[in-house]
């Protein structure tokens, strides 16, 4: 199979080059103020209305016949930039374009709205920038690129104090969430309060729900790709805030002017040292949480043709309590790692690669301590990964992309180990799984002609399972009756499959297309869950003899259309997905079977399916923008040994799901937001009825998830205030300059403020979460009063609500 592989990508690169011969002009994008790379800029030959855009590194290739041409860059809010050039051979030209200042103020000036959606063939696909995050109501003034992505359609929440999300019937592990390349396994705070993406250092999300390009695999559902910014490398600038439950501070600037330059951005909860004097009064005396977040990065231009970068996310959540009355303590500490150093390397202005290391970690750690007595239980997994991809453009018709990736995985999927004083008690070793993950892709997204373009892909990837491993046979009644062992290196489990990938657009006038896709993908990774909400005690799972991979065929097609020179985006797509292989814990089934036992022996195994319309509207410029979303979706499981074999609905299976998003600027100094969400009810499992059996009172609960809870709905509101300090410099520099008249002194070069002076800026902002105090369900318990015998039992049902209405204020500052 590698070889029909290769020979796919050998052929399409011959096929590509055996086309007359053009001349290709390429380079990097930069924003003119911090040295950014302009990810997605728009780059269009005027005479002949032939368009590009720059890809997730900033550059850009574009080809045409001999001859002089007026390129014209351009980027929502910046000015275009036009460049006369004469392609009589191969050129590189880097450009750098300038943000509009004044783009709010009261004279207009916008850039021609992007019209990428109607003219790609990507479908599925939402690229949204930091600024349009900012301007949403987030949850105590914390802004969640997470909370932000649950309000697109085909994207549903977990609900309340949760930033699991399920895209078109998958489940939260069937994303790939990617941050500077980095896996992120684990992607939320505060039990799913909150997500790790702290919002100052990262510059773009661009989420890909469906017809995913092959250089994306090893998830069934989803891609999340969060880019880190890269640092100014013109001058130092700092920011931050001070909200309610925490604190965040980025600095950025130069290392060498033009040349390199760094970002380090940190964020920290003080709920532990807030709610200290409140909680030693309580019954919750002796409890401490927090979290922190820590974001690194480092690039360094080499020259035109070579650049590093080096980044890095550190992420904890601590949760302490110690009753010392008791003689109890605990302490819970999760969370992620990584680390990455990528080279972006410019052959020529037809071919750029970019090679990247990465570190990955995700762990969990359990400690539990009463007087001599201890117990430990811990999780994780590891990952060291090797990736190269290439970017060629042979000529205007093809943009070709091709790589590999190489990824070491390590699990723990879940170590106990306990001592009393000295003794130390038998539990058995750590168990560690070890897995070999490598992938080969190629794509070719093809102009076919004037009205069919194409995006074309095939990724195959092998998955091995290795030694020291101990495989434990059961009985039939599930003793352990035999052991098989590996030794280091020995193949245990060994899957590979092709994967292709397809998307096809056919335009049928500049405002509207027709779009089609097929997307096949395997998971060689699993996450087993025994709660509905995600958790940081979920364990990570690789493919082994008992667990095969994951297999989804998504289909979808949609149509996509333009109004009012691009001012209006608008989309109606109907997708089909179909998984087989699915996991989950058999009935009764804990984490901590695992004790001298293999962990996969544990789940149970079935398929699902969903189906479902998505609708989307969306103004992107002017001072009023945002978008209303709909998904109309069925979400199906079925396993032999759950519900009695029958189908069931997911319990985030839900009917109807519908977002409405505004943002109002009329003017420089006030911004306001608001959010509307509705969503069917989630399903669950409640008792149909209660019996009393030998003096104990017992349930007899229905069909899985055949209850639904209460419809879900909510609105947000925010207001940002912007002080306007032009007229106050301008004042201040009018006393200065009189009184430096007064004296007699020479005004000509006068510097009246220092440059960080004249770059302040700050904001207010206060946010309203649950405006109108909805009471949504979070779960539903049940109460029994009275007694049986004297016929007084009443069963009652009780719900819990989280978050009532919820005011919150932030101070935003710039300099």
């Amino acid at each position: 199979m590698l070889k029909q592989v290769i020979g796919v990508v050998v052929f399409l690169i011959i096929a590509a080059s055996a086309i007359a011969q053009n001349f290709t002009i390429g380079g990097n994008i930069t924003d003119a103020s911090n040295g950014e790379l302009a990810i997605g800029t728009t780059v269009l030959i005027k005479e002949l209305n032939k368009a590009t855009s720059a890809n997730q590194y900033g550059f850009y290739s574009i080809t045409a016949p001999k001859g002089q041409y007026t390129l014209v860059f351009s980027y929502l809010g910046y000015q275009s930039v036009s460049k006369t050039v004469v392609l009589d051979k191969n050129t590189t030209l880097h450009v750098a374009i300038q943000a509009i200042e004044n783009q709010l103020g009261e004279v207009e000036v916008f850039t021609k709205g992007s019209d990428e959606n109607v003219k790609s063939s990507q479908m599925s696909s939402v690229n949204l920038d930091m600024a349009e995050i900012r301007k949403i109501p987030s949850f105590m003034g914390e802004v969640d690129i997470l909370k932000t992505i649950q309000l697109i359609p085909g994207v549903k929440s977990a609900g309340d104090g949760n930033t699991g999300f399920y895209v078109r019937g998958g489940g939260p592990d069937q994303n790939l969430i990617l941050l500077d390349e980095a896996n992120i396994y684990n992607a939320s705070h505060l039990l799913g309060f909150f997500s790790v993406f702290n919002g100052d250092a990262i510059k773009n999300v661009n989420l890909i729900k469906g017809g995913m390009p092959a250089e994306y695999g090893g998830r069934l559902s989803s891609v999340l790709d969060i880019q880190m910014k890269e640092g100014n490398n013109q001058h130092f600038e700092a920011e931050g805030g001070i909200g309610v439950i925490a604190s965040r501070l980025t600095i950025q600037g130069p290392i060498q002017k033009n040349k390199s330059s760094f970002i380090v951005s940190a964020r920290r909860t003080y709920i532990d040292v807030l709610a200290k004097p409140f909680i030693n009064k309580s019954d919750f005396k002796g409890t401490s949480y927090y979290f922190y977040d820590l974001n690194v990065k480092f690039n360094y231009i080499l020259n035109d043709k070579n650049r590093l970068f080096f980044s890095s996310y550190h992420g904890k959540d601590v949760f302490d309590f110690k009753d010392e009355e008791g003689g109890f303590s605990t302490r819970i500490p999760w969370g992620n790692t990584t680390a990455g150093l990528r080279w972006n390397h410019v052959f020529n202005s037809k071919l750029f690669s970019n090679a990247s290391a990465i570190f990955t970690k995700y762990d969990f750690s359990f400690g539990a301590a009463q007087q001599d007595f201890e117990l430990t239980i811990k999780s994780g997994i590891t990952d060291y990964n090797l990736k190269y991809d290439v970017n060629y453009f042979p000529n205007s018709r093809h943009s070709i992309k091709a790589g590999i990736n190489y990824i070491f995985h390590t699990f723990i999927p879940t170590s106990v180990s306990a001592k009393q004083g000295e003794t130390v008690f038998d539990l058995g070793k750590v168990i560690k799984l070890y897995a070999h993950d490598a992938a080969i892709y190629v794509g070719d997204d093809w102009d076919l002609s004037p009205k069919w373009r194409a995006n074309i892909g095939l990724r195959f990837g092998n998955f091995t399972q290795v030694g020291p491993f101990t495989r434990y046979k059961k009985d039939i009644i599930g003793r352990i009756n035999d052991t098989v062992r590996y030794s280091q290196g020995k193949v245990v489990a060994n899957y590979n499959g092709l994967e292709p990938r397809l998307s096809l657009r056919y335009s049928l006038n500049k405002s509207t297309s027709l779009k089609a896709s097929y997307t096949r993908n395997f998971q060689y990774i699993h996450l087993a869950s025994i709660s509905s909400v995600s958790l940081p005690t979920d364990v990570w799972m690789p493919s082994t003899e008992v667990i095969r991979p994951q297999i989804a065929n998504q289909y979808a097609v949609g149509v996509f259309k333009n109004f009012k020179n691009d001012l209006y985006e608008t989309s109606v797509e109907v997708y089909y997905k179909d998984m087989s292989r699915q996991i989950d814990y058999k009935e009764g089934a804990q984490p901590s079977d695992n004790v001298f036992d293999n962990p996969d022996n544990a789940f149970t195994f079935g398929r699902g399916w969903a189906y479902g319309a998505e609708f989307f509207v969306k103004k992107t410029q002017g001072k009023l923008t945002g978008w209303i979303g709909y998904t109309l979706s069925w979400t199906w499981r079925q396993f032999d040994e759950i519900n009695f074999g029958k189908p069931y609905l997911a319990k985030y299976d839900r009917r109807h799901d519908a977002s409405l998003v505004l943002t109002y600027s009329p003017n420089k100094k006030w911004d306001f937001g608001m959010v509307w969400v509705y969503g069917t009810g989630n399903r669950g499992t409640l008792p149909n009825s209660f019996f009393i059996y030998e003096g104990t009172t017992s349930n007899d609960y229905g069909l899985r998830n055949s209850y639904k809870f209460a419809d879900y709905h909510r609105m947000d509101l925010n207001v940002t205030f912007t002080p306007d300090r032009s007229a106050k410099l301008e004042r201040r520099k009018q006393r200065v300059l009189n009184l430096y008249k007064e004296q007699g002194k020479d005004t000509t070069n006068l510097n009246v403020c220092k440059p960080w002076l004249k770059r302040f800026q700050n904001s207010w902002t206060l946010s309203v979460f649950n405006a109108y105090n909805r009471y949504n369900p979070y779960f539903i318990y049940f109460t029994r009063t009275g007694d049986f015998a004297d016929g007084s039992l009443k069963v009652g049902a009780k719900q819990v609500t989280l978050f009532p209405i919820l005011p919150s204020v932030t101070w935003n500052f710039k300099f």
